[in-house]
Parts: C-alpha cells; structure tokens; sequence
C-alpha cells in the first residue's frame, strides 16, 4: 500500500494556526457545491456549508474559467484575490476554508476517489512529504512554469516543495514560521539577567547559556524557564542537519546523534525543573503566558497573534534570537491536483497571489510571514514596529531567522514518529526515567511504522 493513502496523525498538532495550520470537502458533494460561483455578479459572496466551511465566491458567474481553491484556517486570500478577478474578469474563483485536519482528510478523500479535488489545494508542510508519495495526483509545477519563479522564493523553502531529486515541484510555499525566543522581560529582570532583546542575545547565544539562564530563573523565582517539553524539543530538532528519515526514507532515529541530543537536554532540563508543565493549547497554557507561569516560549513566527490573544494585556513579552541559529515551525504549499480543467490559469493565480508583493500584503493584514525574501526590503518590513513588543521591529528579526534556516527532509512518517517521542517526553515530564524511554520510544515508532 502506498504511505500516501495513510493520513497522518500529525495535522491535528497545528490545527490552530492561521495559514501554515493556524494560523482547516472531500467527498464528490461538496467538491461539487464549493466549485460554483452561484449569482454573485462579480460580487463577493460569503457562505458557510454543512461541514462548517467557510465558501467565498469571487467574480462573475458567467466567466469563462471558474477556478475552486481549498485552504485550511483564515488566510486572507480571498480578499487579495479581489484585486485579481477585476483585473481578469474571464476568471471567478471560489475559496473554501475549513480547519486543517478536516481539509487534509477532504483532499485525501477527494484524490483517493479520482473525482472531487480542486483546482488548488494548500498542504501544510508536515503533510507535504506524504502527498509526494502520490505525484501522479498533482500537477508538476515546472511543466507550469514555475521554474520562472523559482528564484523569488528562500531556497530552502523552494526544496521542501520539491521532490527528493528535485525535478517534480509539488507545492508553490505560502507563509513559514521561522523560530526565535519569545521571553518575559519581568521575569529576566528579577532574575537578574539582562532585559534588552540585543543584550538577551548577547548572554543567551548557546543552549549553555539557555541552560545558565533556566538556573538563574528558577533560584529567584521557582518558575521554569520553558512552558513545556515539546517547545524545547522543537527548537533544538529544528537546528539539527537531519531529523528522523535520511532521503531514502530509512528511519535514523537512534543512529543520528541530533535527535537524540535534543531528547536528551529536553529530558535533563525536565529533570532539572527548568521545564514546565503547559501542555500547549490548553487553557493552562495560555494563562501562562498572561501570568508569566514560565519566562520563555521558544516558538515561530506565528505565535505572536496567540500571545497577544492570551495576553492582551500583557506588556512584558519581547522577543530575541534563538540560541545557536533558527529553525522553522510551520508553513504551506499550495498545489494543483492533476483532477484540474484549468491548471495553467490556476497556476497563473497562484503565481500573482504568492507573488513578494502579495506576500507582503498578508502578512500586513493576516500575519503570514512571506517566504519570499525580496518581501524582506519591503517598506512594511523595514519601518515595521510592534507596540505590543515594546515597538521591536519584529518583522526584521523574524526575517533574519528566516535567513538563517536550511532545508532538512521530513519524510511521509515524519508525524508519526514526531508525535511517539513528545509523547515519550511528557511520561519523563510525569517520572519516566529517560533512558528507559528512549528505548520505549525505538520499540514504538517501530511498530507504528509497521502498521
């Protein structure tokens, strides 16, 4: 059976997110009900079905080329996408957004039947590679021209939509989610350490460093330096030239040492109390960050929008470079399945859409940070200022972190493994002993892989 006809586990993870997960109809029906436009006139209509989608129609239902597009989460794209329908009016374009885990499954069911799909598609980057074990359901992008755009984009981003050896482009990249260290500038204070991003920088540019910091915190205060294991873990895997699967898919999981250097400073920092125990997305979690119940989030660009919805009224959150370089924590991909009537228009749109200039313009009114770099010299980037961070320039670091990020295969059962070692975290959080877990770990991802 081919690994793409198993959806994995892992898209319930982000399911909050905006774009990349934030930040979302698979069976013949629905396809059928959110591919018309209905009697909008080249009016905006906007409609939620049964599956609690959200429909927006966009242009005139006499046009010649109707167009369906699939998103999971609030993308904004329909809105941008008004510009364009003017400017084509041969072109209508319905949006169906829902969340991310029921919009993977309507996809995968969609494909799965040959009958259903759209005519674009997002994946969130943790599902990408699973949908490459079934590029005979997609369009390659390069017979579309998108070598044309190749270069707009990071290229590491670029690579994550591509396949293995490079000559099938799945995905076109929407946002990322370049990570930094969000930290609590009270709770730095009253430990005594510095309280300015760049002199945060300066002191904490090491997980030593990190780890001093964690000492320091907990001595003045009790509190933990980090909300929870997974964070920990994240940032740390996320530096790591190799995660789980080498290119050839063979899982290296106790064979690399990078994965299990970060299970293991994770494990220590629980031992050592410097971790905490918000699970993130509960509504302990999110308390915490109102109440400085933990004094950094290691997190990407995203974060920033649920920090400022859990802590509204907080002024105390800054955010600094994350010790010894960035990692990325999020993003999407937008396809074209092969189902398709219209693949060169849909391409066409998609190449206006995701565009440095449209990029810059959702991140400005949704928050998605663009992976189109040219977006970065931007006026929006470059006189960028967040009251909420204490007027941080916060577009420009995250910007840098971007920079800094290189490209590491997942693999299709990266999820899966993914979700057995955070799991294998949190029994050392409730008293495993870490070795013991480790091992208990190996034994599990094996039989999941098996299955």
């Amino acid at each position: 059976m081919n690994r793409f006809w198993k959806i994995s586990a892992f898209t319930a993870t982000a399911a909050v997110l905006a774009a990349c997960g934030g930040n979302e109809n698979g069976d013949e029906n629905a396809a059928a009900e959110n591919g018309g436009n209905g009697d909008n006139n080249g009016e905006e209509n906007v409609a939620m079905n049964e599956d609690d989608a959200e429909v927006t129609d966009l242009g005139d239902d006499d046009a010649d080329i109707e167009l369906s597009f699939w998103l999971f989460g609030a993308t904004g794209y329909p809105e941008l996408a008004e510009e364009y329908v003017e400017e084509n009016p041969d072109v209508s374009i319905t949006f169906q957004e829902i969340d991310m885990e029921d919009h993977h499954n309507n996809l995968f069911t969609s494909l799965s039947a040959g009958s259903g799909a759209p005519d674009m598609a997002a994946v969130e980057v943790s599902e990408i590679d699973n949908y490459k074990e079934a590029t005979d359901q997609f369009h390659n992008l390069y017979d579309l021209g998108a070598g044309d755009i190749e270069d707009d984009f990071l290229d590491w981003v670029w690579e994550v939509g591509a396949d293995v050896d490079g000559d099938f482009q799945l995905g076109i990249p929407t946002d990322i989610g370049p990570t930094v260290m969000f930290y609590r500038q009270d709770i730095f204070e009253e430990a005594g350490l510095p309280t300015e991003p760049e002199d945060v920088e300066a002191e904490i540019d090491t997980w030593d460093a990190y780890r001093d910091a964690a000492d320091q915190i907990l001595e003045a205060t009790g509190g933990p330096m980090a909300d929870n294991p997974e964070s920990v873990f994240n940032a740390k895997r996320d530096q790591a030239p190799e995660n789980y699967f080498n290119e050839e898919d063979e899982l290296i999981l106790d064979e690399s040492p990078y994965v299990r250097s970060a299970y293991d400073d994770a494990a220590e920092m629980i031992m050592d109390d410097h971790i905490g125990n918000f699970e993130m997305w509960t509504p302990e979690w999110g308390a915490g960050m109102a109440d400085g119940d933990y004094a950094t989030l290691l997190a990407p660009a995203w974060m920033q929008g649920v920090i400022k919805d859990n802590a509204p009224d907080q002024e105390n959150w800054r955010i600094a470079n994350m010790p010894e370089g960035a990692g990325n924590w999020g993003g999407s991909y937008v396809t074209i399945p092969e189902q398709s009537d219209h693949p060169e228009e849909a391409f066409d749109f998609l190449e206006w859409l995701l565009a440095p200039e449209q990029q810059v313009k959702a991140f400005e009114n949704m928050g998605l940070f663009p992976s189109t770099p040219e977006s970065y010299e931007d006026e929006a980037f470059s006189e960028y200022s967040d009251d909420y961070f204490g007027g941080q320039n916060t577009a420009r670091i995250f910007a840098e972190a971007a920079e800094e990020v290189d490209y590491v295969y997942k693999g299709a059962d990266y999820g899966d493994v993914n979700a057995e070692i955070l799991d294998g975290l949190f029994n050392v959080l409730d008293g495993a002993d870490p070795d013991e877990e480790w091992e208990d770990i190996l034994q599990r991802v094996e039989q999941r892989l098996a299955r």
